[in-house]
């Protein structure tokens, strides 16, 4: 308190000063139109670019909420596209609601792990078996194909990812349908091979390759990446195709998970079949 009479006494003349100046202003502004209206804009102005100021840092630590909100409802509507469901009379005489059945359901997940410096790299999720993720589900992105669940917890799946040599992808050239297998080679991790394309088949530079749907774990037509080289060797009848990916597995954020309904009617068919 002694300090502060002290401070007052000290500069009482400034302070005397400040105090005029601001009754002075008041007065100015209270009863002149043109005044009030300058300083009305100028504190509007002022206001509005610290108020816009503190919206861009909220919207900036918002934006994983938001991100992941839109994953969401990317998984809602991709649930409802036709690509998600499998025709199920030859009649064109019903109603659409009638003609087909759900045959694949999405699950949004975030990656809380993930390499792609290794031979055999893997992702993990922050989902499992409690909400709906089994092994041998696709794991994909709006992009592409991210990998395989290849082990569950109750609350955690483990992804063997696309930049895993272990793992080989039923593919084929989207323009002609010729199908081989999409494996890395561990070296670039932009780039993977498909192999076991006839010699034959004309490739160009650009060509899209997507999922076969010859196995029961990726939808078809899940795009996989483009043709970035075409390499032959003298003897072999097929082609070795360096694919540029279409996932940036270093930049992957929120992914899908992709269940087939009819899995395993199908693989029990199948293996009915081989017996």
């Amino acid at each position: 308190m002694k300090n502060l009479l002290h401070f007052i006494v000290r500069f009482h003349f400034t302070i005397l000063f400040i105090v005029f100046e601001i009754f002075c202003i008041l007065l100015l502004v209270n009863y002149n139109n043109y005044q009030k209206s300058e300083f009305l804009n100028s504190s509007n102005a002022i206001s509005g670019g610290i108020y816009q100021k503190v919206s861009s840092v909220t919207d900036y630590l918002s934006l994983a909420k938001t991100n992941e909100e839109l994953n969401r409802e990317n998984v809602r509507l991709r649930n409802l596209l036709h690509s998600s469901y499998k025709l199920t009379t030859d009649s064109s005489f019903v109603f659409l609601d009638t003609i087909y059945k759900q045959q694949y359901i999405y699950r949004t997940a975030k990656i809380i792990n993930n390499s792609v410096n290794k031979q055999l790299n893997y992702i993990t999720l922050n989902k499992g078996r409690i909400h709906g993720i089994e092994r041998e589900m696709a794991v994909v992105t709006d992009n592409g194909v991210v990998g395989v669940v290849k082990s569950v917890s109750d609350n955690f799946a483990s992804v063997i990812s696309v930049l895993n040599d272990r793992l080989r992808i039923s593919a084929k050239l989207k323009g002609n349908n010729y199908h081989g297998s999409l494996i890395w080679d561990g070296v670039d991790y932009r780039k993977a091979m498909l192999k076991d394309i006839p010699f034959h088949v004309k490739i160009a530079k650009g060509d899209t390759i997507v999922t076969s749907g010859y196995s029961a774990i990726f939808p078809e037509g899940l795009k996989l990446g483009v043709v970035d080289k075409v390499m032959t060797s003298s003897g072999s009848n097929f082609q070795n195709i360096k694919i540029l990916l279409s996932n940036d597995f270093k930049s992957l954020s929120y992914v899908k998970v992709v269940g087939d309904l009819m899995k395993e009617e199908r693989l029990k068919l199948e293996e009915e079949a081989t017996e």
